[in-house]
């Protein structure tokens, strides 16, 4: 257990110095965001870029890490989302954001220093799979669900594509086709420049989750109703699980089997707390309320269910 604690303790220790000192007014809310744009424009592109250039196609495009992952996600989507509408009875717009609290998890800024402590040889590899899964699939399609559900004059698959190519000129997503396009090349870049990329790689674990502690700071809680509760146990429970069984079935559906490493990684990122514009995303649709309350809760109990999964 103590051997677990030393993993798990700074990360968590990371997040409540960002809250605390947020808290305190050492920082500003708004501070937060400014570490958080460097994070996601700057800090974790360069590490996609760096790992995605020193390592073959291969390695990089791993068909039953993919696979695996996103069937996983989208059992998690299919099923919440039909949860929510029948059991839970609540509305289309906010079962939608129900289920992206589930499947989308926070592979950049808690998953990545989780996987960095635990397994890190393959951390960056597993954090640019996820990103590939959750950016060009799960969260376009979650997204294209919410504009219908709002009403939209587009088909579904109109909107689908819209997104899709919003978030394909994410600065993360360029970044890794740069490091491949580099890899395939076969170009050795000067010392200079993969050092100044390692500089600012290095850079993301602790400001990521020294960000996160510091967005919990004024999260409004109006108390643990059935539907956070949902969120938060679809998240922290069935999202790995889906995503372990799956990685099981591999070998029957034709895939052949991952490394255990490859795979331990891929059921710890999707046990991690939801993406952190989980909330902002939310906002445009009138969801702020409840998905914040969910990120706060959720990133509090996943203290214990990744200790326990560790």
């Amino acid at each position: 257990m103590l051997n677990i604690l030393s993993i798990t303790g700074p990360i968590y220790l990371t997040i409540f110095l960002g809250y605390l000192t947020t808290r305190m007014g050492l920082f500003a809310k708004a501070d937060m965001q400014v570490l958080g744009k460097f994070v996601i424009n700057l800090a974790l592109p360069t590490l996609l870029f760096k790992v995605s250039s020193q390592r073959q196609l291969g390695e990089i495009i791993n068909v039953s890490y993919l696979f695996a992952y996103l069937v996983g996600s989208l059992l998690v989507v299919g099923g919440g989302y039909f949860w929510s509408r029948r059991v839970g009875n609540h509305s289309p717009m906010a079962s939608t954001f129900n289920v992206m609290g589930m499947s989308c998890s926070n592979s950049g800024f808690v998953g990545y220093p989780i996987l960095l402590i635990f397994l890190e040889p393959i951390a960056g590899v597993c954090l640019a799979l996820n990103l590939i899964v959750e950016n060009l699939v799960i969260l376009p399609l979650l997204l294209a669900m919410a504009e219908q559900s709002r009403g939209g004059d587009l088909p579904w698959y109109r909107l689908l594509l819209r997104t899709l190519s919003r978030l394909v000129v994410n600065p993360m997503i360029v970044a890794l086709i740069a490091g491949v396009c580099v890899s395939l090349a076969g170009v050795s870049l000067p010392v200079t420049v993969t050092r100044t990329v390692s500089l600012f790689a290095l850079s993301s674990s602790a400001l990521s989750l020294f960000f996160i502690g510091g967005t919990l700071v004024g999260v409004p809680f109006r108390g643990i109703g059935s539907r956070i509760v949902s969120i938060v146990l679809g998240k922290l429970v069935f999202h790995p699980l889906a995503v372990f069984i799956t990685f099981l079935l591999l070998p029957l559906m034709g895939f052949p089997p991952l490394d255990a490493s490859m795979a331990r990684g891929a059921v710890i990122l999707a046990a991690v707390p939801m993406m952190s514009i989980y909330s902002i995303l939310a906002l445009k649709y009138g969801q702020e309320e409840v998905c914040s309350a969910a990120v706060l809760i959720t990133t509090t109990v996943s203290f214990f269910t990744l200790s326990l999964l560790l």
